[in-house]
């Protein structure tokens, strides 16, 4: 059996695969990237129907190619696949579509890898695992599956009508969790969300978005701590954009929950943390306002104050009475939507690329295996890696890597030379 060969091969081809593309190429790296579905496919089936970047279409792209829409709108997630479909054939990626690949060891003896796929075997140099960290969805293993609740992850909701009448718990209060509660409230249904720790940045502020503010405060380059767990954040570029204001949920009519912590004979318990969490993420959403008060006054930029942005709404009775055990049937709750993240899978990689975990072990990107690399990963070398442009930039930084790689690799001193 013949066996392709290529210098770099790139795996996913995603948003982080076509960054990697383009980069390659700039530096002349003859590539393939293998994608299993088609491109972009995650942010065509793995999505809820009305879903719009959290960024807005600015902010939310790669620097070579503008969203055709308002730069200051937010696209959906047709529109952003549609994007990275045209990016794709503008840069003339060599993407091929509907190969998976099934393993990845090294050569023995010699350099680079042996790369099983669904479509034959490929030897490459380098190889980047571009399929990002949101592979597999996370339902935690609390109610079971005979208590007569129908439960999904997030990446499987869609509309609020594919889902049994009756009241919705949905679990996790990131992005994801707020903008599905949110939705499910205004379609009429009895929403319940259990929150736990997060941020809550303002959509806008002063006539700036907080993409804005958060690039000219310097807090996109913020760079992972080791050892310190990182809080997701409720932001949302629904509704052309607001501010999520949990306690407005709540004056809605949708009753806030603490973190959900176990689940006994009908009935879910949670954490007495409701109060905290909120403030948490109150004390976040103030400093950051703080911060942006003080750089327009450090330098005097004319932006219109905006005093109101303080008001903080008083605390519902969900919150100074909050409820730690909920019993499923008398809420008349039917579905539970677990926005509770995801999981890595890299058992394709055979390589001493993973920790005892299975997660990645990398700097920035570079593996712990020479010529394995990683990219989409959330922090991978700054707060802004998982936004569009931040897979970009590391995308960008990994192809320098493997350029500067391959020119050690072909240099030869000239006593060498001299004997060959």
């Amino acid at each position: 059996m013949s066996v392709e060969k290529v210098e770099a091969l790139v795996v996913g081809g995603g948003q982080a695969g076509i960054a990697m593309s383009e980069h390659l190429s700039g530096h002349g790296i003859q590539h393939l990237v293998v994608e299993r579905d088609r491109i972009a496919e995650r942010w065509r089936t793995a999505r809820w129907d009305s879903l719009v970047t959290n960024g807005p279409a600015w902010h939310d792209r790669f620097p070579g190619m503008e969203f055709s829409s308002d730069p200051d709108g937010f696209p959906g997630k047709d529109e952003v696949a549609d994007y990275f479909v045209a990016y794709a054939q503008k840069i003339a990626a060599p993407i091929r579509c509907g190969v998976e690949v099934t393993e990845v060891t090294r050569n023995a003896g010699r350099p680079g890898f042996r790369v099983k796929t669904s479509a034959g075997m490929i030897e490459a140099d380098y190889v980047i695992a571009a399929t990002g960290a949101f592979q597999n969805p996370v339902i935690p293993d609390l109610v079971p599956k005979g208590a007569g609740i129908e439960q999904i992850h997030s990446s499987e909701y869609r509309n609020p009508a594919q889902l049994r009448d009756g009241a919705v718990l949905v679990v996790g209060a990131g992005s994801s969790g707020v903008q599905i509660a949110d939705e499910l409230q205004d379609s009429g249904r009895r929403v319940f969300l259990s929150v736990g720790p997060h941020g809550r940045p303002p959509r806008r502020y002063r006539g700036q978005d907080f993409c804005w503010w958060l690039g000219v405060l310097n807090k996109w380059d913020a760079e992972a701590v080791p050892g310190v767990e990182h809080t997701t954040i409720a932001v949302s570029g629904a509704k052309g954009g607001e501010t999520v204001d949990l306690r407005r949920f709540a004056a809605k009519g949708m009753i806030l929950l603490g973190r959900t912590e176990a689940f006994r004979d009908g009935r879910l318990i949670f954490a007495d943390d409701l109060a905290r969490n909120l403030a948490k993420g109150d004390a976040d959403y103030l400093a950051l306002l703080d911060e942006a008060d003080a750089y327009v006054a450090r330098n005097g930029l004319d932006l219109p104050e905006e005093p109101e942005a303080r008001n903080i709404l008083p605390d519902p009775k969900c919150v100074s009475e909050p409820i730690l055990e909920l019993d499923l049937a008398e809420a008349g709750i039917t579905s539970i939507i677990w926005a509770t993240g995801y999981s890595t899978e890299y058992g394709w990689l055979k390589v001493n690329a993973l920790d005892e975990n299975g997660r990645p072990r990398h700097q920035r990107g570079v593996s712990s295996e020479p010529g394995i690399y990683f990219l989409g990963l959330p922090w991978q070398t700054r707060r802004g890696s998982s936004f569009i442009w931040g897979v970009w930039h590391d995308a960008r930084y990994l192809a320098d890597h493997i350029a500067k790689q391959r020119a050690y690799l072909a240099y030869r001193p000239a006593a060498l030379r001299s004997t060959s």
